[in-house]
């Protein structure tokens, strides 16, 4: 993905809790866009290979959630957490994790991270297709800022982390003045 390129038009297949449905599964399906995610603010972005994987549920999502107000003292106004998983883990993720302000969305088909060129094969761990590590600062729909991992290919052999982080993300964003 290039800096001022528009993201991708998808539809995300998202689950939300619904109190008006009884029993022990009270969510129904709604679909979200990518113009619901990412029009007319200015957001974070970042992707990972899995829900409950080490990299993601230790370092990666916890951070993010940690440093979520001093992103938003630097013009940012959601951040969001992708993963090409579908919405049951997405929200079983959510809860384990007693997310409140970093807000996940399932790519359980991985249509958006196919059109964002980010989609890698993982089948040496077992996974199938997934996302390439990378975050994006996206500003109205159009990347503003990119980060990605080096060594982007299927099946590597390793998975990089460091330039996705959110301490480095900050840093950059802290270092940039917004217009």
């Amino acid at each position: 993905m290039t800096i001022g390129k528009k993201v991708p038009f998808v539809t995300f297949r998202t689950r939300v809790r619904d109190s008006s449905i009884a029993g022990p599964n009270p969510h129904r399906w709604e679909n979200k866009t990518s113009s619901d995610y990412f029009s007319g603010k200015r957001v974070i972005l970042f992707s990972l290979p899995g829900a409950f994987t080490p990299t993601c549920s230790t370092y990666q999502l916890p951070d993010f959630e940690d440093l979520y107000t001093e992103f938003l003292k630097e013009h940012i106004d959601e951040i969001y957490c992708l993963s090409v998983n579908d919405a049951f883990v997405m929200n079983a993720w959510s809860r384990a994790h007693g997310l409140t302000k970093v807000k996940l969305i399932p790519d359980g088909s991985g249509e958006f991270t196919r059109k964002m060129g980010m989609l890698v094969a993982k089948d040496n761990f077992g996974f199938g297709m997934r996302s390439w590590r990378y975050a994006a600062i996206i500003n109205d729909g159009v990347v503003e800022q990119w980060f990605e991992e080096e060594g982007f290919s299927d099946n590597c052999e390793i998975d990089p982390y460091g330039i996705t982080s959110p301490q480095n993300v900050l840093e950059r964003l802290k270092g940039q003045a917004v217009a």
